[in-house]
């Protein structure tokens, strides 16, 4: 009996032991101190320093579009962009009557206006259906003032889409915004500060990503690189992504 009890034990132990260390594996068992293997991520310089341009499409970008896509029937009438109107045709299509794309710097040949948000008094005010404000903020300084001068601009029931980075690297110093990265946001900032300028119920606050996708685009690895379930889990213990939904109160 003695015999037969330790033949089973040497033929099942191991079997144990394997399915315990295949369990180890998986996010429920992490591994232990000194068993963590970095891999291709053990290093001090990223794997790459282009946001993830360079090797497909950035992960916030994919966060950025599934927010558009979310609220694409807001994209219409007359709609303001920054830099250029990709997101506005991408989402926008037929909807969009007359296309604005606003630049602070002169010689952009997109630009339909030139100004600083900050201080655009050249702009009409209840001019705009909707402004598409991708990753932006966190480049004006007075962003208070920004945030005014949005509300401002927008028509009566007007939507501003905005999205802005959490967890994220800054320019590189050959970019031509670089000196110009003033801010990192969470949910709560956001909240708070459209807060201050559109009606508590008309604010929408969203954040994206979670720690496999913030550690993917900090080292410039690409959507392409992640499965889509990788992408898509939400953990707002880490917000890559930062998107708000905000609408100017109609007038009655």
């Amino acid at each position: 009996m003695k015999n037969l009890i330790k033949l089973i034990a040497r033929r099942t132990l191991p079997a144990a032991y394997s399915w315990i260390a295949t369990q180890r594996q998986d996010d429920r068992y992490p591994p232990s101190v000194g068993k963590v293997k970095f891999g291709s991520l053990g290093r001090v310089e990223p794997i790459s320093q282009e946001f993830g341009f360079d090797r497909g499409d950035p992960v916030d970008r994919y966060y950025i579009e599934n927010f558009l896509a979310d609220y694409a029937e807001d994209i219409h009438g007359r709609v303001l962009e920054i830099k250029d109107n990709s997101y506005t045709q991408k989402f926008g299509g037929d909807r969009v009557v007359k296309s604005d794309v606003l630049d602070v710097i002169e010689g952009n040949l997109e630009a339909t206006i030139i100004a600083d948000l900050t201080c655009a008094d050249q702009i009409p005010s209840d001019s705009f259906d909707c402004f598409v404000l991708t990753q932006t903020l966190q480049m004006i300084y007075d962003t208070r003032a920004a945030l005014k001068t949005i509300h401002r601009i927008l028509k009566p029931g007007g939507v501003v889409l905005a999205t802005f980075p959490g967890i994220s690297q800054i320019n590189n110093d050959d970019d031509e915004y670089n000196g110009s990265w003033y801010w990192s946001f969470t949910s709560l900032s956001a909240q708070r500060l459209f807060e201050e300028v559109f009606p508590k119920s008309n604010v929408k606050v969203e954040s994206y990503g979670n720690v496999l996708a913030a550690i993917s685009f900090l080292q410039g690895l690409a959507v392409e690189e992640l499965r889509k379930e990788e992408l898509d889990h939400r953990d707002r213990h880490y917000e890559v992504i930062i998107t708000v939904r905000a609408v100017k109160l109609e007038v009655t």
